[in-house]
C-alpha cells in the first residue's frame, strides 16, 4: 500500500489536502466535502494521472460546497436567504438547480420543498430525545412553502424570513458533476480502460471500463450497525443514493424520529422506512427517488415498485 499527499490546490474554505493511496490495482483519493468523507476510486491508471483526477474531483466538490452551502456567508444561497423580500438574479447553474427543485416540488405535491430547511431551527437530529415543542414548529411553518416563492429564471424572490436549502439535492448533484468532469478529462486525453467511481458520503456514481468489464461491489449500510452491510450491490455504471435515519434521528419513549420532515406538518414523516437505497442512471435521479420514497412513509415500497428503470432496497 502506497499513500501520498496531493499537492496544495485551489481550495475554498481551506480544507485539508486530499490523500492518494494505492490498494492493489486501485488508487483511492480521499478528502472531505459537504460534511462527508469523499472517495475517488480509480483503476487502470498510474500515479500522475490518479493525482490529477483526484485534484479535479476535490476542486469540483469544494466549488459546489462553497457555492451552494447554506453555511457559507456571501454565496448565492446566503444572498437569496437574506434578500429581505427583494428579487435576486441567479446564474445558469443555480437556475438549473432551482428548476429541478421546482420540478420535485410539483411531482410530490409539495412534499419535497427546499424551503423546509427552516425547520432546522426546531429540529436537531443528534440522536438525543430532545423533541421541539409544537409552538416552536408552528412559529416556523408560515415560512415554509415553495409556492410562496416567486421563481421565473433568472430571478427569485422569497418572502422575508423564508430560506432555501439545497441539502436534499446538492450532494447527489456534486457526485454526478464530478464524475462527468473526470469522464470528460480522460475522454479528451483519449485514455481508455479506466474505472471511475465517485463516493461522496455514500452517494455514488461510476463509469468507465474496469479490467474485464468487472462491476464495482458496493455495500448497503445496515441501519442497525453502521459498520456492517446488509446488501451487496454490483454496479458497472450508474448512480446509487440512500435516504434514511441511520445517522440522523431522535428517539424518545421508544419512538424513533427520522430527519425526513413533512413540510406541511413540520414533523417527521410517519411510518417511513429506516432507509431507502436506489440504483438509477444517475446519482441525482437515485437520490430523488430515494427521498420521494421516504416522503411516502408506509407507502414507500408501493411508490418504488411503480417506477421504471430503477432498483431499490428498503430497510424497516
Amino acid at each position: 500500500m502506497i499513500t501520498i499527499n496531493v499537492a496544495a490546490i485551489d481550495n475554498p474554505g481551506a480544507h485539508p489536502a486530499p490523500t492518494l493511496e494505492l490498494r492493489g490495482d486501485t488508487w483511492i483519493g480521499k478528502f472531505a466535502a459537504m460534511g462527508s468523507p469523499c472517495e475517488i476510486l480509480l483503476e487502470g491508471t498510474k500515479q500522475p494521472l490518479a493525482k490529477t483526477l483526484v485534484t479535479i474531483a476535490a476542486k469540483e466538490a469544494w466549488r459546489i460546497e462553497h457555492k451552494f452551502s447554506r453555511y457559507v456567508s456571501g454565496n448565492i444561497v446566503d444572498n437569496i436567504n437574506h434578500s429581505a423580500g427583494l428579487p435576486v438574479t441567479v446564474d445558469t447553474e443555480t437556475a438549473r438547480l432551482l428548476d429541478y427543485a421546482d420540478h420535485c416540488y410539483h411531482l410530490t405535491n409539495g412534499q419535497f420543498d427546499i424551503t423546509s430547511g427552516a425547520l432546522r431551527q426546531a429540529w436537531k437530529f443528534d440522536g438525543s430525545d430532545n423533541l421541539p415543542t409544537q409552538q416552536k414548529i408552528d412559529s416556523i411553518r408560515p415560512l415554509i412553502g415553495w409556492h410562496q416563492a416567486k421563481w421565473a429564471a433568472p430571478d427569485i424572490t422569497l418572502t422575508e424570513g423564508m430560506e432555501i436549502d439545497f441539502g436534499g439535492i446538492g450532494k447527489e448533484y456534486a457526485v454526478d458533476r464530478t464524475l462527468a468532469l473526470l469522464t470528460s478529462f480522460v475522454d479528451a486525453k483519449n485514455i481508455a480502460n479506466i474505472g471511475l467511481l465517485v463516493n461522496f458520503g455514500g452517494d455514488i456514481a461510476c463509469a468507465g471500463n474496469r479490467a474485464e468489464n468487472a462491476p464495482w461491489c458496493i455495500g448497503v449500510e445496515s441501519h442497525l450497525n453502521t459498520n456492517a452491510a446488509t446488501q451487496a450491490i454490483s454496479l458497472l455504471r450508474g448512480g446509487i443514493a440512500t435516504s434514511g435515519d441511520t445517522r440522523r434521528f431522535l428517539q424518545k419513549d421508544g419512538i424513533r424520529y427520522s430527519h425526513i420532515l413533512d413540510p406541511k406538518s413540520g414533523w417527521p414523516v410517519k411510518e417511513a422506512p429506516h432507509s431507502v437505497t436506489v440504483i438509477a442512471q444517475t446519482c441525482t435521479l437515485a437520490g430523488m427517488m430515494a427521498t420521494f420514497a421516504m416522503l411516502e412513509g408506509k407507502k414507500a415500497e408501493k411508490f418504488l415498485s411503480e417506477q421504471d428503470g430503477i432498483k431499490y432496497w428498503v430497510q424497516r
